[in-house]
């Protein structure tokens, strides 16, 4: 039907046959016809509509907008909803409100005649469609949009190396995939007990200027503005009137920025309000309760992630401390050598490695060399290779030769021992004595991978008898072999993770990697060795799949 059509030939009985309720109303307001499906949909009698004004079918609140446009349509002809269809609120007989579509078409050039059973009068007819499916049906589609963003911004948070990060790229993810225009980050002190302002955001060349500064100059406390009540009640709350709310503390700001609608959400996490988000649009929008609950589950769903990341940032720093514990601070300086070292954790994610080496002055002016590597990954190995390293000193200290050393922590494992996995070791331990023409070694190994030595001319050979490991059986000696490093010559002591590196087609690094790369790395100083060496391991590796075995290289070059 469109705004000029005429009706010919209406009739109660086509009329009362639509599924759709029709109104028919004349120029003074008044209800001259209505069909039976008025009674479907609000309830109504026909018989008892008919001479009623059109607006005790409307809420109050429209009633004045509506006799004001029905007036100008009267003397202009025109109105604004003639010919299309609107969403509106009507009125059931027990005074509900319900969502209706409504067309009104203009009932042009029709004489009574043509009108029919409906009477004369009428100016206007309205045709309602219950609009309860379409609003259900756009709810279930603006959740779906609210949740997809909230999966958007959860995802573009997992990438976030740290909790820290993972603040920094909170706001814009929100703002971006929920279309607001600013938004400021609160944190609660844990001295203080106040909200303080940690990160502000703002759509590009848009800048919310005044209320990111009167922003970063407040604290609150809980209940105290917008944030404080969200902290204070850990709920949602809105500001549909920024500029007018009694307790929106920067209503000069935010009418100096143009932004006019509010809402904050709390990110909880372990019982907990982690931080309290808000979120400002310059429109004059309003807040579906759809959006709060979708905010609500992902400000708990987001807190759950931040304290994830919280714990393993904890728990990777945690690994660090103990692991830098397990190692020396940094190479003492021998007279004669240069010293090299390159560390690198295997495992991802676990706490420490079993890998380790030390280099200990003793009091007759000579020095041990430790390299070990315990069985396994963990707290255990960990424990593990601190009780090697700790008895390996007090035994070198109090006179120990490398044979006596390696004797002492293998009883001291298997004192130690415990039920459950073996926690065998590998080692390998050297007395330094550095002398006017080079430095000579006494070494022994226990299962270890035995050292590589470098000589001045470029030959590489390995040095040392092969011992068994540590911490299996008690009856087992370890033999010593001396060996004297020359000027030029250089002396790498290395774990498994270097010979036994895997390539994508499952080769091994092995011994004669370990010679090229040494061979290289000739002419470069013991640092830079280990460095080489190190690197040489990565690209034998390549792109391999899976975490590779924990590395240690301790180089000496005399």
């Amino acid at each position: 039907m469109t705004p000029e059509t005429p009706l010919p030939g209406l009739s109660n009985g086509l009329l009362d046959g639509l599924p759709d309720a029709v109104i028919v109303a004349g120029d003074d307001g008044l209800i001259r016809y209505t069909n039976a499906a008025v009674t479907t949909l609000l309830g109504h009698h026909p018989d008892g509509l008919r001479g009623r004004p059109l607006t005790d079918l409307m809420p109050e609140r429209f009633r004045s907008a509506h006799d004001s446009g029905f007036a100008r349509f009267l003397s202009t002809g025109h109105g604004e909803l003639i010919g299309a269809t609107t969403r509106v609120a009507a009125l059931t007989a027990a005074g509900a409100e319900l969502a209706v579509d409504l067309t009104l078409s203009r009932l042009a050039g029709l004489t009574p005649g043509e009108l029919g059973d409906i009477g004369t009068g009428g100016v206007v007819v309205g045709v309602l469609r219950d609009a309860g499916p379409a609003v259900l049906l756009e709810r279930q589609l603006q959740v779906s949009r609210y949740l997809a963003a909230t999966l958007r911004v959860t995802a573009a948070l997992a990438d976030a190396p740290d909790a820290e990060a993972a603040f920094a790229g909170l706001l814009p993810s929100l703002c971006e995939h929920l279309d607001w225009d600013a938004a400021v980050l609160w944190q609660p002190g844990a001295r203080t007990g106040r909200l303080t302002c940690v990160g502000t955001w703002h759509a590009p060349g848009r800048p919310a200027t005044e209320l990111n500064i009167q922003s970063r100059t407040l604290t609150l406390a809980p209940g105290e503005g917008l944030p404080g009540r969200v902290w204070e009640s850990r709920k949602a709350v809105v500001a549909l009137n920024l500029w007018t709310a009694p307790d929106f503390l920067r209503a000069s700001a935010a009418g100096a920025d143009g932004v006019r609608t509010g809402l904050a959400f709390p990110v909880l996490g372990d019982g907990e309000v982690l931080a309290v988000c808000e979120l400002f649009s310059r429109d004059d929008r309003t807040v579906p309760p759809e959006l709060l609950a979708v905010l609500a589950g992902a400000g708990r769903q987001i807190g759950q992630f931040l304290d994830r990341l919280r714990a393993e940032t904890q728990f990777r720093a945690l690994a660090d401390t103990l692991q830098r514990s397990l190692l020396p601070a940094r190479l003492p300086t021998v007279p004669g050598l240069q010293l090299g070292s390159r560390y690198q954790a295997g495992g991802e994610g676990v706490l420490a490695g079993g890998d380790t080496y030390d280099v200990l002055p003793l009091a007759d002016g000579r020095w041990m060399a430790l390299i070990a590597d315990v069985c396994g990954l963990g707290a255990e190995a960990a424990a593990v290779t601190a009780l090697t390293r700790h008895t390996a000193r007090a035994v070198a200290v109090s006179g120990g030769s490398p044979g006596q050393v390696l004797t002492a922590v293998n009883a001291a494992l298997l004192q130690e021992a415990t039920p459950g996995p073996l926690r065998f070791v590998t080692a390998c331990c050297l007395l330094l004595e550095p002398g006017p023409a080079g430095v000579r070694v006494r070494l022994s190994v226990a299962g270890h991978p035995l050292p590589m030595l470098r000589t001045a001319d470029g030959a590489c050979t390995e040095v040392g008898t092969p011992g068994r490991a540590l911490g299996i059986t008690a009856e087992v000696t370890y033999p010593e072999v001396d060996v004297d490093l020359a000027r030029g010559a250089t002396l790498v002591l290395y774990t498994d993770g270097v010979t036994e590196a895997r390539d994508t087609a499952g080769v091994q690094f092995d011994e004669a990697g370990l010679c090229a790369a040494l061979t290289g790395a000739a002419g470069l100083s013991a640092q830079s060795t280990a460095e080489a060496i190190e690197e040489a391991v990565a690209r034998h590796r390549g792109h391999r799949c899976g975490a590779a075995d924990d590395l240690a290289v301790l180089v000496l070059s005399c």
